[in-house]
């Protein structure tokens, strides 16, 4: 779709005078699962780079500069799994949504 073919499209659409706001929770957990997403993938790429770097060199003290990151990326995952299992359940773009489905229950069947 062209940029000009875009802005026809939302001229043509009726102005119902309304404002639509964001639910202040929703945006909340979002914001805070995504800094969970952040630190879990730092935590991850110090944890890869740790053993690179025991594997590359060895020793007791490589070995244990690994764990002590791997033990961090894991404390990140759980608590990014956690956030998002209490996180307010949503309709995912790609779950068809039905008459007999609930929002954030995935497809009826």
């Amino acid at each position: 779709m062209t940029t000009r073919e875009l802005r026809q499209l939302l001229e043509d659409v009726e102005d119902t005078r309304e404002i639509v706001l964001a639910d202040r929770v929703a945006v909340t957990e979002v914001r805070e699962v995504a800094e969970l997403e952040t630190v879990w993938s730092a935590a991850r790429a110090e944890a890869n780079l740790a053993y690179d770097a025991w594997r590359a060199t060895g020793g007791e003290r490589a070995y244990a500069t690994y764990r002590a990151a791997e033990d961090r990326a894991d404390a990140a995952e759980d608590a990014l799994a956690a956030a998002c299992l209490t996180s307010t359940p949503r309709v995912r773009a790609d779950d068809p949504v039905t008459s007999t489905t609930a929002v954030g229950e995935g497809p009826a069947g």
